[in-house]
């Protein structure tokens, strides 16, 4: 790597000055693939486009001095288990994790209480209460999961067609075994708990970390989302780090300063830069231009990068025609409150657990699933609480808590300050039957409505948080359109790192470990003259009569 100073990097208007790689968004995607890269030597400039680090990752005072609270995500199961951000060794730099007591409770309508815990005996006993032989039918899938469940998280972020991981895991499996895994990844979860199952606990702690994302109970793909996030909270935890959420993401940005990486904040990307079909880099909305030598990375929503960056005549036409089917997830109400008291919960269980699920039961899902579908405000929502302090003492005043919940909205509907207002009473109101007295420990709330969550992060469009729907239409190769299922995209050299990518939401870096190491190969083929095979691939589903595209291979 050549001899760079940061005020050349600033600069970044002279060929000689260019950084190696430009990403776009300082969000842990972009971070990741940042640091793998400056790890092979790169000279590396990250640009954000607000004032602040971390993208969704990321902690403030909002609520009252004193109590400190996760703007947007906030438990990181994905995170303990992500062998990517393991690699980056991030204690190093500053990060540390810590649990509360229990990992998860879901509080029925009735009070009756199912709780996740690390302590698979604990959990176990949990859902035996509500059917004779459900703790050891619990015990069975966890036993099931420990057999595979490395080859399975390995091949979750490995990039696709991830055959190494694969191959590893049917090896554990065996052919029958493999099959009846295969069923469950096709499975809705509302069938899984009704095959395994004899109670509800299980089943609804199951059903509760499908919705986690938008997997509705019924929903194909539904099953194997709910099992893994309920297994990876087995294994692992939900873990948080100490002292907020930006911790993690700090902890990168030090890592990355470390290796010589810049991190530009309030430098929003205008435009990227293509000539013959190859990123060659970007322009600030200042006007400034920064040319990339090796490539752009761009950790924002696809269609951010495709029609707002990247621009639609630089795009095959059936490519844009795909990204007109493109899904978000359902918008998101967020609300934060500083508490003079613990939860006051009437079920015993949830007063130990860091996140809390309550308003509904399984039925109640279905039919919450149902008012999102049909773009129907529910009139009783799926809540899911969060306490902060209860994971993590270092949040707010002893004996106080730092607490937080969310639920969805459907899109298409008028976010109007009534509309909104009106939801957050529902969700307080829902709390309050549950722990009576809450209204009464309320110090502050801060409120981010879909809107509000899209001005704070414009990468949180319409305040979708997933990157787009995680269903099945649209993930791995379909993610985020057919035929692509990776960082590749139909402009050589530009590489989409964020979420809207394969392996999707979540915080766990698996987008931009994709996206680097696609640079990295890239840059490695230019002596040979070698085409890549997933541009080939890309050439052959978008030619057709009538496309009037350009090649998706450059000539350099």
């Amino acid at each position: 790597m050549r001899p760079t100073s940061q005020a050349q990097r600033s600069a970044g208007t002279r060929s000689d000055d260019a950084p190696d790689a430009v990403v776009i968004g300082a969000g842990h995607n972009g971070l990741v693939a940042a640091n793998l890269l400056a790890d092979q030597g790169w000279d590396v400039v990250v640009c954000e486009a607000t004032p602040h680090l971390g993208g969704a990752v990321r902690s403030a005072e909002v609520t009252s001095p004193g109590y400190l609270s996760d703007l947007f995500s906030a438990f990181y199961p994905l995170s303990a288990a992500s062998p990517v951000l393991r690699e980056l060794a991030l204690d190093r730099y500053g990060l540390h994790w810590t649990h509360s007591p229990s990992v998860l409770a879901h509080v029925f309508p009735d009070d009756r209480c199912a709780v996740l815990s690390r302590d698979l005996d604990q959990t176990a006993a949990s859902v035996e209460e509500f059917a004779a032989g459900d703790g050891a039918a619990w015990q069975a899938m966890a036993q099931q999961w420990e057999r595979i469940r490395q080859p399975l998280i390995d091949a979750l972020f490995t990039p696709l067609p991830a055959l190494g991981p694969a191959c590893r895991l049917l090896a554990g499996l065996g052919s029958a075994e493999a099959l009846r895994m295969a069923r469950l990844a096709l499975l809705p979860v509302r069938r899984l708990g009704e095959e395994r199952f004899g109670g509800a606990g299980a089943p609804i702690l199951l059903a509760g970390n499908a919705l986690h994302a938008d997997l509705p109970p019924e929903g194909a793909g539904s099953a194997i989302y709910g099992w893994l996030l309920a297994m990876l909270g087995q294994s692992y935890g939900f873990p948080v780090p100490i002292g907020g959420a930006g911790k993690l993401t700090e902890s990168m940005a030090a890592r990355l300063a470390a290796r010589g990486g810049a991190v530009r904040l309030a430098s929003p990307v205008e435009s990227i830069e293509v000539q013959a079909g190859v990123a060659v880099g970007v322009r600030l909305a200042t006007g400034e231009r920064i040319r990339a030598r090796r490539a752009v990375l761009a950790d924002v929503p696809a269609p951010t990068l495709y029609r707002s960056l990247v621009g639609e005549r630089h795009l095959p036409a059936g490519f844009v025609a795909d990204l007109d089917n493109f899904q978000w997830d359902s918008p998101t109400v967020k609300i934060d409150w500083a508490l003079r008291s613990k939860v006051g919960w009437t079920a015993a269980g949830a007063r130990g657990a860091g996140t809390v699920h309550l308003g509904v039961d399984l039925d109640g899902l279905t039919r919450y699933a149902a008012d999102l579908a049909t773009r129907q405000v529910p009139r009783q929502p799926f809540v899911l609480f969060g306490q902060m302090t209860t994971a993590d003492p270092s949040r707010s005043p002893e004996g106080t808590e730092s607490a937080w919940a969310y639920t969805h909205l459907p899109a298409g509907v008028d976010f109007s300050d009534e509309v909104i207002a009106e939801h957050v009473e529902r969700v307080e109101a829902c709390v309050e039957r549950h722990a009576p007295g809450f209204a009464g420990l309320i110090l502050g709330r801060y409120v981010q409505s879909p809107g509000r969550l899209e001005q704070a992060n414009p990468s949180l469009v319409h305040g979708a948080v997933n990157g787009g729907t995680a269903q099945l239409h649209q993930q791995l190769v379909f993610r985020p359109v057919p035929g692509m299922g990776g960082a590749s995209t139909p402009v050589d050299r530009l590489f989409l790192s964020g979420s809207s990518a394969h392996p999707g939401g979540g915080v766990h870096g698996g987008p931009g470990s994709n996206a680097a190491r696609a640079a990295l190969a890239r840059d490695g083929l230019l002596g040979g003259g070698r085409r890549k095979a997933s541009q080939l691939l890309m050439n052959r589903l978008y030619r057709g009569a009538g496309d009037q595209r350009r090649s998706l291979t450059s000539r350099v």
